[in-house]
């Protein structure tokens, strides 16, 4: 098997790690601590093409494939977790679901300026008691002519709070429970929406979360993101790109914590010598970069495998949700041993690696938590084995 990547996909991975050492580095530790969203930087990342890397040059992306991205999103997430779900929220959730369910119409007047990265985009699913359980959603969406009339409060919107445009999953239907949720493009500007709190997070600070609230928001049929009746369909396609975007930050704050971790090693004394010739910090070591080493293997892979459901329309949730499930366990799990690996400091606000402990834990929860996840795939794979035996796994 040939593991090498393009000259394309090396360039643009490339771009976004010289763009975050020079741009967010110098203020990653700054806005975590002062929560603050980072406008600029993110600005200057749509005009560099990461705000929109998979969608087509036409719609205003970069027209790079989902390898390219899962690359960038790494770079970018290494140096700050918050940059990087700004981002994957921008591609992974917005643009390419505009760009997947979007009409024509739809695709010119919202996916080029949130492609291009002039428009910041937003995803909301998830109400107050609606988490996992994604169909039972209270927000509803009343028919009236040419229009629906919205109302309800959506939580745990990434970007919301500052969002231009954002992908919104509301009821049209109760009785029909998922058969009966649809999706709409909201324009935050427009009377009727509004933002509620925003969350105060253990991680990712810099990038805001928050609660959106619709009362009596209008919103045109033009606007209806696919049809009636469609949307947990594309909710939960929407998700599965997502996952291998959270697999891609995942992979990062896991190695920028292993570095860190390798190299204070190689600088701490104690009894005499530097820490990394002690055994117990040489199997964390190990261990850490075994498991960043499948991290790569099964984001990569399911990065692969998206690009070919594009060409033969094959399902890639499976792929997806075990790159999410591992990555951001091992994520956890690396960042853990680098503040091990550096003692008490490490659990001071002065090293970065306390930083990465709290971005890795939410790789874990959203997107789907690690339950979920393993509930996608034994329901996958046990589809997989029902079918060789004649079973209806599915009733």
């Amino acid at each position: 098997m040939d593991f090498r990547i393009t000259e394309e996909q090396r360039m643009i991975q490339e771009m976004a790690r010289e763009f975050a050492q020079r741009e967010i580095a110098p203020i990653a530790k700054e806005i975590d601590e002062e929560e603050r969203f980072p406008h600029e930087t993110v600005r200057k990342m749509g005009e560099l093409g990461l705000m929109g890397i998979e969608i087509p040059e036409e719609y205003g992306g970069a027209g790079a494939d989902t390898i390219s991205y899962v690359l960038a999103l790494k770079e970018i997430a290494r140096v700050c977790a918050s940059h990087a779900v700004i981002m994957s929220v921008q591609n992974s959730l917005v643009a390419y679901g505009l760009w997947k369910f979007g009409t024509e119409e739809q695709k010119q007047k919202f996916l080029i300026p949130v492609a291009s990265g002039k428009k910041l985009g937003a995803y909301s699913l998830t109400e107050p008691q609606a988490g996992s359980d994604a169909s039972n959603l209270l927000t509803t969406a009343v028919r009236d002519g040419d229009w629906y009339v919205i109302n309800g409060r959506k939580a745990w919107v990434t970007n919301g709070p500052h969002a231009d445009y954002i992908i919104v999953f509301t009821v049209t239907d109760k009785s029909r429970r998922h058969h009966g949720i649809t999706a709409f493009i909201v324009d935050t500007k427009r009377e009727g929406f509004s933002v509620g709190k925003v969350e105060k997070k253990l991680g990712i600070r810099a990038a805001h979360s928050g609660e959106i609230i619709f009362e009596n928001y209008r919103a045109h049929v033009s606007e209806r993101l696919g049809e009636e009746g469609q949307g947990f369909k594309i909710a939960m396609h929407i998700l599965d790109t997502g996952r291998i975007g959270i697999a891609a930050q995942a992979w990062g704050i896991a190695e920028a914590a292993y570095e860190e971790a390798a190299r204070y090693a190689l600088q701490r004394e104690a009894f005499g010598q530097p820490i990394a010739r002690f055994q117990a910090i040489q199997f964390y070591l190990a261990d850490m970069r075994t498991r960043l080493e499948a991290v790569k293997l099964l984001t990569l892979q399911a990065a692969w495998k998206k690009m070919q459901s594009l060409q033969t329309g094959e399902p890639y949730t499976q792929e997806a949700s075990m790159a999410k499930l591992f990555a951001s366990e091992a994520a956890v799990e690396i960042t853990r041993k680098a503040i091990q690996i550096h003692g008490g400091v490490g659990y001071s606000r002065e090293f970065n690696v306390e930083r990465y402990y709290r971005d890795a834990k939410i790789t874990e929860i959203y997107e789907g938590t690690s339950e979920i996840q393993r509930i996608v795939i034994a329901r996958n794979l046990l589809q997989g084995f029902a079918r060789e035996l004649g079973i209806d796994f599915k009733k």
